[in-house]
């Protein structure tokens, strides 16, 4: 297997640099649903295997062997895969330790957060020395990420950066020095309320697509919904108790 699920990390493992076709998607979506079947996990690791890459993207020599509408069947699955990361209640954290390329930074950027470790890799999209464009989502969630400018820049020219500029233009959220450092941060994710998280993610990705006023007013209900849970009571109580909440995601 290709990809699969375990103990809330969904491993990339196809050598030697984790390039997928449409079979190694397949598997990306089974582990998917792994995870979402998981009730013991709220926050969902996506990592490679590989000390060098976290994917350097879809497999061009099947590009080209294939006929459009093969590799558009690719492309449709990719899109619907990838999509059902911003539809699901979990957080999933993208550790990027290696090679983040076309297709594969695009599995990144689908994730709802992005971290990477300190290395002399590269992250980008350089669909277009091919004469394509990034695919699988990656002109629409990278000019949303970090702007239409700075995502324009990166997709014309297929310029690559390492990890302090990706930082520095918000592709990720932070760089850490070591995985030891990166597992603790992700201990303290665990700690967070689900719910508020999942409320958050559905507030966030529907209402990005609204006029205004219509995504406040998901906002709303969404604070409202929160608002009359048992978490939001223990996460108000505990503060003014001065001690640790305990929630259990209702």
């Amino acid at each position: 297997m290709a990809v699969t699920y375990a103990d809330g990390a969904i491993t990339l493992d196809n050598p030697p640099a984790n390039s997928y076709d449409i079979e190694f998607m397949y598997e990306f979506g089974a582990a998917l649903a792994d995870a979402e079947a998981d009730a013991d996990a709220h926050v969902i690791v996506v990592r490679s295997a590989s000390p060098k890459f976290f994917s350097a993207g879809a497999d061009v020599k099947r590009f080209l062997a294939n006929d459009v509408e093969t590799n558009m069947e690719m492309i449709r699955l990719a899109h619907e895969t990838l999509a059902s990361i911003a539809r699901s209640p979990k957080l999933y954290v993208a550790w990027i330790a290696g090679h983040a390329l076309g297709g594969g930074l695009e599995i990144a950027l689908a994730c709802d957060v992005r971290y990477a470790l300190e290395g002399h890799y590269r992250l980008g999209t350089p669909e277009v020395t091919l004469g394509l464009l990034p695919g699988n989502g990656g002109t629409q969630r990278l000019a949303r990420l970090i702007g239409i400018g700075p995502a324009m820049e990166l997709l014309v020219t297929g310029r690559t950066v390492q990890p302090p500029e990706a930082e520095r233009v918000g592709l990720v959220s932070h760089v850490f020095a070591s995985q030891p450092t990166f597992d603790i941060h992700v201990a303290g994710l665990h700690k967070l309320p689900a719910l508020a998280i999942a409320h958050i993610k559905r507030a966030v990705y529907e209402g990005i697509a609204l006029p205004i006023a219509d995504g406040l007013a998901l906002e709303r209900e969404m604070m409202e919904q929160l608002f009359r849970s048992s978490d939001a009571l223990e996460g108000l109580t505990a503060f003014a108790e001065k001690r640790e909440p305990k929630f259990t995601g209702a």
